[in-house]
């Protein structure tokens, strides 16, 4: 699945590699050309290869030479990726020396893969692909649908009375015009469950004289849909069945104007489908329309009122009771059986299809305690080996072969990820990036394509959301048990990865071949300890650590993970501390991706030689790290993260080409020295959008000859993120006080963090005054003082307000202060004797949170909360007190 994608990471390769090289490698550039066409050719093939499951062996096969044909020559560009490299960094008399030898690897490589495309291209010709399938019938070559959906979606209803109630209102409800209501949620959410319940609800059948069901399915076909529902109203004849799908629109249109009528439209797979079918519908007061889908975009109409709604996952207790009607034939369990069956139900992540499956699975085995028992412990494998009917991997199929190639493989990496696991879509982005997923469009950045990527598959209910951030975008995400079980089986069954679960697991058996093909690995700390060339493949290109555990490396593992993996180009290894550099990481020369845990204060020079890492992460358990490294040579560079105050040669040492050692990708610079904040350097990163600086902010804030070193973060245009982190050892210092902000920040900043600034509440006006700040966050003595009075006009669009450990006791404020907030957080505010009360009055304001607070101030907040209520009539914003009970 993968494979499609690689190609392209492969041609941009190949592009790189002539861009660097140019002539200095004899006879390239035909064998190149070559190998680029060849590779162009499988691209196209693999993509269409994805569009739907293959049941032919012959064909099976062929996929999979293709597949690994396009493996090979990722192995031999990257390869000699490494070689060029080496020959670039060699002096003149090296290179005559040892001159780059015509690339034969790449000759042969082109010459290896004509054969198999040779076949692929026969397969085309006869048009097998699309057609032919072992005995030559297409309805093998796709995921069977059935005419309805399939009986586990039908089964008994738990958990769903609410939401139908609130649907079974908004269609009886009066109004004026055509209204149209959407039932979205993942596959196996029971979205035609709760249809049906509603569709046979004695209030809809006295409201509805006339009501039709008709099945959509991914393939929609207008006539029929249009057929089926004029057949519930009127007499359809031989006429009507030979007319175009417009032509029956219009008698539908004109039929429907006179009748009142309920329509539920299940299982509509795309906005385009409905598009199609709304024309059909007129405008009426009469007419209802009842939507299921797996896609939250489905159903938008500009011509009606649309009401959506989104399908929650089953309660602990509501599972319970599913599995107990499923597997028992009744809510009463045995005792004996009662902590296995309740595990079970927990394991299957409140999706009814899943409880449905299983409970069908216990039903067979009886009430055997140690079945019952064996089933609790691997839920999900159960599932997979004994669902006979395959109805949970069916559900999922659909989903998945109707997404676009660049979307399956997004959704395939969440296999390499831990089941469970809430992935920060900040980090998961970055990963999808250096993999190579997303591809360039036009000029938009490679950050918002892949965001757009995860906000597809969130609406199509594939991924799950768990935190959002305060200005709408996702913060962490994860995949159901099911879906996770579906993209780890698609990942393993295509090579795409491994994984290694325990520390002690024996790779010395059947599965070291299956590592050795791999092309990622995800693995828990420990077993660092035991990587060798010898126990690997040489194709692995991801190396993924997913782990709380730290462990620190000893001297003889500390060259484990370079030495083996000569191709890496992710390491991410947060969990591992190393304490000293490794000596050969800076070989790694594909790296695009490197998180590294240090236990030392200096990045060496020869880091530069990573000239192709994009995200470069650096946690270290000193206050400093110094990177002598030339970092303006990492032309690739997009993100570079350290938890330390960073420093590096100065600028102004070298004579520098502007042009070629610029960071033009550059967009995360954290978290630098004040005195690195120099105009030569932010002028190397033009569209530099977040930056930290960290250490004594006063030398940041003063003025020497006219001007001062935050001057030059003012002239940062993309900059939206600033955080300033004055340090606890610089503010004891008398030369450390910080007395007032500059009076202009950056002109587009949105979000602003300062932490242990000890400012006065005064200084509060300045900020109050950034134009586009939404989200501001005041940590740790940020400002000192007991009292704060805002200036009146501030603070505009400010959307979020943390207040962290302070000595503030008065905070007199009015909702003007604060027209647009949505968002207030409190922590540890513990001298503070009261919220101002007309907080109540921002109609805007949704959550507000106090952590450590005295109890005046909570039940000030309590009271606001109450007023606020009675303001937006009974919707209020959420509330919540830790701890609750005030105990201080």
């Amino acid at each position: 699945m993968a494979e499609a994608i690689v190609v392209s990471f492969i041609l941009n390769n190949l592009k790189e590699l002539l861009v660097s090289l140019g002539k200095q490698i004899s006879g390239v550039n035909d064998s190149v050309k070559s190998l680029s066409n060849d590779l162009e050719f499988f691209k196209g093939f693999l993509i269409e290869a994805t569009e739907k499951p293959i049941k032919d062996p012959t064909m099976k096969a062929l996929v999979k030479q293709a597949r690994q044909a396009v493996y090979d020559a990722e192995d031999v560009v990257d390869q000699y990726v490494i070689e060029a490299a080496k020959y670039k960094t060699r002096g003149k008399f090296s290179k005559m020396k040892h001159p780059l030898e015509h690339p034969l690897e790449l000759f042969n490589l082109a010459q290896k893969i004509v054969p198999v495309k040779r076949m692929v291209d026969d397969i085309h010709k006869k048009k097998a692909f699309s057609t032919q399938d072992g005995e030559g019938s297409k309805s093998n070559t796709t995921v069977k649908k059935p005419e309805k959906a399939p009986i586990a979606e039908e089964d008994h209803m738990v958990g769903m009375e609410d939401e139908a109630t609130k649907v079974i209102n908004l269609l009886i409800t009066k109004s004026e015009e055509l209204e149209i209501t959407t039932l979205a949620g993942m596959p196996g959410l029971g979205k035609t469950t709760l249809a049906k319940k509603i569709f046979l609800d004695p209030r809809i059948e006295f409201e509805f004289h006339t009501r039709v069901w008709v099945y959509v399915s991914q393939e929609c076909n207008r006539k029929e849909v249009f057929l089926t529902i004029l057949a519930k109203i009127d007499k359809v004849t031989d006429e009507m069945r030979n007319m175009t799908a417009e032509n029956l629109a219009n008698i539908l249109f004109r039929s429907l104007e006179k009748t009142k009528c309920l329509i539920v439209m299940d299982d509509v797979w795309t906005q385009k489908d409905w598009n199609d079918l709304q024309i059909a519908f007129p405008k009426h007061k009469n007419i209802r329309i009842l939507l299921t889908s797996r896609d939250n975009n489905v159903g938008k109409s500009d011509k009606c009122k649309v009401e959506h709604c989104n399908l929650r996952f089953l309660n602990t207790n509501e599972s319970r009771m599913l599995l107990m009607r499923k597997a028992l034939g009744s809510e009463e369990c045995p005792k004996e059986l009662i902590p296995h069956g309740y595990n079970i139900a927990d394991k299957c992540g409140g999706l009814p299809l899943s409880i449905v499956v299983i409970g069908g699975i216990l039903l067979e085995k009886g009430t055997n305690v140690s079945d019952w028992e064996d089933v609790s412990k691997d839920v999900t494998g159960y599932i997979v080996e004994m669902d006979k009917e395959k109805v949970m991997n069916t559900f999922i199929e659909w989903s998945f072969y109707g997404l676009d190639y660049h979307l399956k493989v997004c959704l395939i990496y969440f296999g390499m990820i831990p089941q469970d696991y809430r992935i920060s879509v900040r980090k998961l982005i970055r990963l999808w990036i250096a993999e190579g997923y997303i591809q360039q469009k036009g000029e938009i950045i490679f950050e918002t394509i892949a965001e757009n990527y995860l906000t597809d598959l969130v609406n199509r209910n594939l991924v799950m959301v768990e935190k959002w951030r305060p200005n709408g975008k996702i913060k962490t995400c994860y995949v159901h048990d099911m879906i996770h079980v579906f993209c780890k089986n698609k990942a393993r069954d295509e090579n795409f990865y491994h994984e290694i679960k325990q520390s002690n697991q024996n790779i010395e058996s059947s599965s070291n071949d299956a590592i050795k093909m791999c092309r990622g690995l995800s693995i828990p700390p420990q077993f660092v300890k035991n990587i060798s060339p010898e126990r690997f493949g040489t194709h692995v290109r991801s190396f993924l650590c997913f782990s709380n555990d730290e462990i620190i490396l000893l001297a003889e593992n500390i060259s484990s993970i370079p030495k083996t993996f000569k191709l890496l180009r992710i390491f991410d290894g947060e969990p591992i501390g190393f304490p000293r550099f490794p000596p050969d990481l800076d070989k790694l020369v594909n790296l695009r991706y490197l998180i590294l845990f240090i236990k030392f204060k200096t990045l060496p020079k020869h880091i530069t030689n990573l000239w192709n890492i994009q995200t470069l992460i650096v946690k270290t358990s000193s206050n400093s790290l110094e990177i002598k490294g030339d970092i303006w040579k990492m032309i690739q560079l997009r993100h570079l993260e350290t938890n330390a105050s960073t420093s590096f040669p100065d600028l102004r040492s070298k004579k520098r080409n502007n042009e070629e050692d610029s960071l033009k990708n550059l967009r995360t610079f954290s978290t630098i020295s004040p005195e690195t904040c120099m105009r030569d350097v932010f002028d190397r990163a033009p569209i530099l959008s977040k930056l930290g600086i960290r250490g004594q902010l006063a030398k940041l804030f003063e003025v020497e000859g006219g001007s001062s070193l935050f001057d030059n973060v003012k002239r940062l245009t993309s900059l939206e993120n600033l955080k300033l982190f004055n340090d606890v050892l610089a503010v004891q210092d008398s030369k450390g006080k910080i007395d007032c902000l500059p009076d202009k920040f950056p002109p587009n900043l949105k979000k602003l963090t300062l932490y242990g600034t000890e400012l006065d509440w005064t200084c509060m006006s300045t900020l109050g005054m950034l134009e586009n700040l939404e989200i501001l966050k005041l940590k740790e003595n940020a400002f000192k003082g007991n009292k704060w009075v805002p200036k009146g006009g501030g603070f505009p669009v400010l959307n979020v307000l943390h207040i962290g450990r302070t000595d503030l006791v008065t905070w007199n404020a009015s909702a003007t202060h604060f027209p647009s907030l949505k968002s207030l957080h409190l922590r540890h505010c513990n001298a503070l004797n009261a919220l101002p009360f007309d907080l109540a009055n921002i109609t805007s304001l949704q959550t507000m949170e106090l952590y450590r607070t005295n109890k005046i101030a909570a039940d000030s907040a309590k009271k606001i909360q109450t007023q606020h209520q009675q303001i937006v009539k009974g919707k209020g914003f959420k509330l919540s007190i830790y701890p609750p009970d005030h105990d201080q």
